[in-house]
């Protein structure tokens, strides 16, 4: 076959692609060609490996979908998280949260601590392992929350905007506890929490222990139904008082202020 003839019908394959949607087997075709005819596979194994190449990076495009709709504030996943700096926190427990047991159950996962202590990072690291799994999941801090559900209802589309957030599989509630919540906002929350109870999973961070919850939710009835439903059957997860940032700060100033002291004493070693 003459290199025009050639030409010709590799355009012909990827137009083909086009048509079948397979950008990857229209961008690969040839080289795995080439590379099949070196090692000497068949054509049944090279159709399989251009197919398993096409697949996975559907699965890579649809992950990365995921986490974009997600809307994290900053990507930050569970292997980044350093389990050393807190000895407290159970690795295991964490990576058993990872593998996504608590989303078909319907769990709430509950993580309580100081500021700094890695809440955030933490539920971050289960969203992005939810989207992993190919679960629809949305992160949000709770004001932000509070605010959309506020304006939709002076917009009259509280229904939409509540039938929305009912539709993912994981929601995150991020900061629930710093800003105190007028009764219609904590309502409005107190009702995706709610809809949410026994049928979508969902993971809260917070800063104060359940006794100061009144603080946040002026309506004592009200707060004890929404930790009646945080609560039950949730994996409760409590990160400490020591914040990681403020002692990698300490650390950060003690090692620039010991470093002149080491160069100093290099050139006094040195000098005759």
């Amino acid at each position: 076959m003459n290199t025009a003839d050639q030409g010709l019908r590799e355009e012909s394959v990827r137009q083909s692609c086009r048509l079948l949607r397979l950008p990857t087997v229209a961008g690969q075709f040839t080289r795995m060609a080439n590379e099949a005819v070196k090692q000497q596979y068949g054509p049944v194994r090279y159709l399989e490996a251009l197919l398993a190449a096409e697949l996975e990076e559907r699965e890579r495009n649809a992950i990365a979908r995921r986490i974009f709709e997600s809307k994290l504030p900053r990507m930050k996943t569970l292997e980044e998280f350093d389990f050393v700096q807190s000895p407290h926190i159970s690795a295991a427990r964490i990576h058993q949260l990872s593998e996504g047991g608590y989303i078909g159950r319907a769990e709430p996962v509950l993580f309580i601590g100081e500021p700094g202590t890695g809440k955030t990072h933490l539920a971050t690291g289960l969203c992005v392992a939810a989207c992993r799994q190919r679960r629809r999941s949305r992160f949000i801090t709770a004001a932000a929350l509070v605010n959309e559900l506020v304006e939709a209802k002076h917009g009259n589309q509280l229904s939409r905007a509540l039938g929305r957030w009912s539709r993912y599989e994981v929601i995150v509630i991020d900061e629930l506890g710093y800003v105190p919540l007028a009764e219609v906002g904590a309502e409005l929350l107190f009702q995706v929490i709610a809809d949410r109870a026994e049928r979508m999973a969902i993971i809260v961070t917070t800063n104060l222990p359940f006794s100061e919850w009144p603080q946040v939710f002026p309506n004592a009835r009200l707060c004890k139904a929404m930790l009646d439903r945080l609560t039950d059957r949730a994996h409760i997860v409590e990160t400490g008082t020591d914040s990681f940032r403020f002692r990698r700060t300490i650390a950060a100033k003690r090692g620039s202020r010991g470093a002149p002291a080491a160069v100093s004493e290099e050139r006094s070693s040195a000098s005759p």
